[in-house]
């Protein structure tokens, strides 16, 4: 039995293609990544076409730690809410939605593990 070993060429992409996938990943909130898996083309194919035609591709990095900067937001409970009560927390992250509940009398330690989670 013989087993031929594929060969792999060099493969060749149109320029408008090209402008295509480098108009995608221009879009707010776009990931370079992403957008090349989802094309089938390597992310440093995309960010070379991008930087041989002096685009700079944005750091999504810079861009979330400067908008997205968290800040204690302290919150009280009223002496009218019961001690069986519970805290509701819902976390929403694109399409998919977590939702804790943690006993009004234990929110100091719900404030905790909240703080240690969000690190």
């Amino acid at each position: 039995m013989e087993i031929k070993k594929p060969s792999r060429g060099r493969r060749h992409h149109e320029e408008s293609f090209k402008q295509a996938v480098i108009e995608a990943c221009q879009e707010t909130g776009a990931s370079v990544a992403g957008i090349a898996l989802a094309n089938g083309v390597n992310a440093n194919q995309v960010r070379r076409w991008m930087r041989e035609r002096g685009i700079t591709p944005s750091n999504q990095r810079t861009v979330l730690a400067e908008s997205a900067s968290p800040a204690f937001v302290p919150v009280t409970v009223s002496e009218t809410v019961s001690p069986s009560a519970d805290i509701r927390l819902e976390l929403r992250r694109e399409h998919a939605t977590v939702t804790i509940q943690w006993p009004v009398a234990a929110a100091g330690e719900c404030g905790a593990w909240l703080r240690e989670w969000l690190r």
